[in-house]
């Protein structure tokens, strides 16, 4: 299995860091968020990954060559030109990643989540995509039924929300940034360019299976602010 880390992103959350350097490379406990996702991905055996850059790309490649990819084969996905989001992102991917199910995951999260696990769900399942969440608070859910089929999403703050599956009940989870997805989602995306993997979903979760993998027991970490490096800092060591 291979898997690919979503690194493009531009990390103004991150300031000051990512003024000079990307968010991939914040170091915890001497150990960069891309290393440590890069160990994560080994741990459930895989070794074969995909890293798409385009802020301070250069430096993202120069630690991947001095660390020889820290034991995994790492391949680059080069996106200096335009940044394409999260699915537009994946979509370039998609020659690397086009013959078996794979692993998607941000290079801001932390997480013990059970990967392997996960990965035995999905494909004892065989759903388009199985997506970790957890039962925390958040601003920005997806929406399940109860068989924790996708059917929409919604922002609680401004009140937007989008139903694609009909359903008498939905329930909201919070998403992880980590994935596991059947490739035939390259054949069956119609969008192009720049967007998002939540655009990409609810685009197809009115004809393909989605599925919630639930891990609220599990520790999870968005690494998406400084004051965040702290709490990551005294779990993973």
């Amino acid at each position: 299995m291979k898997a690919m880390i979503l690194a493009a992103g531009l990390g103004t959350r991150f300031k000051p860091w990512t003024d000079k350097h990307p968010k991939a490379l914040a170091p915890i406990n001497g150990k960069s968020l891309l290393q440590r996702n890069i160990e994560y991905l080994q741990a459930a055996g895989i070794r074969d990954v995909i890293v798409n850059v385009h802020h301070f790309a250069d430096q993202i490649e120069d630690a991947i060559d001095r660390n020889n990819g820290w034991g995994s084969k790492v391949t680059v996905s080069d996106e200096r030109g335009e940044v394409l989001e999260t699915g537009g992102g994946l979509m370039k991917a998609a020659e690397y990643l086009k013959n078996d199910s794979f692993v998607l995951m941000n290079v801001d999260i932390l997480t013990t989540l059970d990967l392997r696990s996960m990965i035995g769900f999905h494909r004892k399942l065989m759903p388009l995509a199985t997506i970790a969440t957890t039962a925390r608070e958040t601003s920005r859910y997806f929406l399940f039924d109860h068989l924790d089929n996708l059917c929409g999403w919604k922002n609680v703050k401004t009140g937007e929300q989008k139903i694609v599956r009909t359903t008498a009940d939905v329930y909201p989870k919070a998403f992880s940034g980590v994935h596991v997805i059947d490739p035939r989602i390259f054949s069956l995306c119609s969008l192009e360019g720049k967007f998002s993997m939540v655009d990409l979903y609810l685009s197809l979760a009115k004809d393909e299976v989605i599925k919630s993998f639930d891990h609220t027991d599990s520790l999870l970490i968005d690494v998406g602010k400084p004051e965040a490096v702290a709490d990551a800092e005294n779990i993973f060591r």
